[in-house]
């Protein structure tokens, strides 16, 4: 529980920053351009309804909410804006339009009563919802590159695209919740004694999770959203159960997927042995990748200054290696402000955990939704800097994706439920 009182006033002073932030970084990049005024003051003024109108909302919904994850999420999203804006202008009004649905859907999940109830109560209805949006995207799954040979992620509504497995995150998260939680008195006493058998109960969601990553993995051919979904899973059995044995077994499970994956589907071969070493290939397949090491060096420090880089010689920049742009045009300063901010996320999703520790479910659901952002953004980050192979997944709240940041926000809105002691 957080006071009413301070926490309005830590909101408007982390909004207040935030606002100046993505001013100044407005005109800049309008200067850069040649431009007198902003040609993307629309974007500007969309954020801002979006943030203050918001915060006051939330203010008189949820008084006790933690007041540092509302601001946090709108101002990583204000600085995405500008970083579409910079890399692929025609996505920037599509995003800004996301930006608002997205914070309606915000509002609406802290509007609805016992909402964390019902995702409890009806989680395997929820699961058979998303396996349903998993095997309509394998069968009917689309592109909207149209590009041959690319994967298709996507469910396709005339001009309107929606990723499935980004709802999917939020459905697995409150499923295994849900039923870690229910099982939680069984594994804390299946890690105290000394004779351990793996019951069906602890065994059955192990090999589930780990054959649905495979499934995503051979068929989706996603290798982000595979290894995402089983470190998740691994994340809360541990956090529920407490027994390291089981997480290093889940670990054997990824290597082995890893390495089978390898061997059968070229897609990760190559991501693989780009990771291994791409400079034979930095005209060619490592392009990507080469371009976005180039991007890193360029930024130095204090960075190109924003307009000032060539961060679009990376193909895709505005999605996959977003990374790259902000690094190169606010250097490595910009770099640590991103990290923070994603660590700071993460550090108070955790925190309301702790609080949460009587209550299974939430504490769970809390840590899951954490999880998600922190696994996500670690594999993108580590990815576009040549530290892990890259998975293809976004930056959360940064990349350009509308139903990406649609599914963010409306994890914030269930963690400022979960910090507010809602149920």
């Amino acid at each position: 529980m957080f006071a009413p009182t301070e926490s309005r006033r830590a909101e408007f002073a982390l909004l207040g920053v935030s606002m100046l932030f993505i001013v100044i970084s407005t005109l800049a990049l309008s200067l850069a351009r040649g431009e007198m005024l902003p040609a993307n003051w629309l974007h500007l003024l969309s954020w801002a309804v979006c943030a203050v109108l918001g915060s006051l909302y939330l203010h008189r919904r949820l008084p006790n909410r933690d007041p540092l994850l509302f601001p946090l999420a709108m101002f990583m999203s204000g600085w995405g804006l500008i970083l579409i804006e910079r890399l692929a202008p025609p996505f920037a009004e599509r995003q800004a339009l996301w930006l608002i649905v997205s914070t309606a859907a915000l509002l609406i999940v802290v509007s609805v009563p016992r909402i964390l109830f019902w995702l409890r109560a009806y989680r395997y209805t929820l699961l058979v919802f998303g396996l349903g949006l998993l095997v309509a995207t394998i069968v009917l799954g689309t592109n909207p590159s149209g590009q041959a040979g690319a994967p298709e992620l996507w469910l396709g509504f005339g001009t309107l695209f929606f990723q499935p497995s980004e709802a999917l995150k939020v459905i697995l998260v409150a499923f295994l919740a849900s039923y870690l939680a229910e099982q939680y008195p069984a594994l804390r006493a299946f890690a105290g004694v000394e004779q351990r058998r793996l019951s069906p109960r602890i065994l059955g969601p192990i090999l589930l999770m780990w054959g649905l990553s495979v499934v995503i993995l051979i068929w989706q051919r996603d290798l982000g959203t595979a290894i995402l979904f089983f470190l998740v899973f691994l994340t809360l059995l541990y956090v529920a159960s407490g027994y390291t044995p089981l997480l290093i077994g889940g670990a054997l499970l990824v290597l082995i997927a890893g390495v089978l994956a390898y061997q059968y589907i070229p897609l990760v071969q190559l991501r693989i042995d780009i990771w291994l070493n791409p400079w034979p290939d930095a005209d060619n397949r490592a392009f990507q990748i080469v371009q976005s090491l180039l991007a890193f060096g360029a930024g130095g420090i204090f960075g190109q200054g924003v307009g000032q880089g060539s961060p679009t010689f990376i193909p895709v920049v505005h999605s996959d290696f977003v990374f790259a742009a902000l690094a190169e045009e606010w250097g490595l300063l910009g770099v640590i402000v991103c990290i923070a901010c994603v660590l700071m996320f993460v550090m108070r999703g955790l925190r309301i955990a702790v609080k949460e520790n009587g209550r299974p479910f939430h504490a769970l659901m809390a840590v899951g939704l954490s999880v998600v952002l922190a696994v996500q953004s670690l594999m993108i980050m580590g990815g576009v800097l040549k530290l892990i192979p890259l998975t293809g997944v976004t930056l959360p709240y940064f990349s350009y994706g509308g139903s990406s940041l649609l599914v963010n926000f409306i994890m914030v809105g269930l963690l400022l439920k979960l910090s507010a002691g809602e149920t």
